[in-house]
């Protein structure tokens, strides 16, 4: 078993030694703050341009997460804290901002190892976030999200 499906079947840590559980515990101001738990909270099979010790998805990776019941449950616990996050935090909610990469690399990881029906509605409720707030956020990020 690789380290990244250990660590989504809360059997194994992070490059930072953070179990799964430890990370969706984390608060906003630690979410906001940390920088390389997204790729471990949604891994991808490409390599992150922000954390060159990011593991990367092989497709047994995505097999068996697929097949994880566990896994399952650690990436929507993981999905409902980033969503509680930026439903909380509008700081983001402006025309370029980290969480903009963030958002982007869980709606693709969320199409990977999820599906197209839940990578689509954590797109929507972002795209509604932005809505409400007068579009801040730039065409070119909300291009990405649309193609994530």
């Amino acid at each position: 078993m690789s380290a990244i499906v250990d660590f989504l079947k809360g059997a194994g840590n992070d490059g930072a030694g953070r179990n799964v559980f430890e990370v969706v515990a984390m608060n906003d101001q630690q979410i906001e703050d940390t920088h390389d738990f997204i790729q471990w909270l949604f891994p991808l099979a490409e390599p992150s341009g922000a954390n060159r010790r990011a593991p990367l998805l092989t497709s047994e990776d995505v097999q068996a997460i697929h097949a994880s019941g566990l896994a399952q449950i650690a990436l929507a616990a993981g999905t409902d804290r980033m969503a509680a996050f930026y439903q909380s935090n509008g700081h983001w909610l402006v025309p370029q901002d980290h969480n903009h990469l963030r958002i982007t690399r869980i709606i693709k990881s969320l199409r990977l190892l999820r599906g197209p029906g839940e990578a689509a509605d954590f797109r929507d409720l972002i795209l509604r976030l932005d809505e409400r707030a007068g579009r801040p956020v730039s065409m070119g990020s909300r291009q990405y999200w649309e193609q994530a």
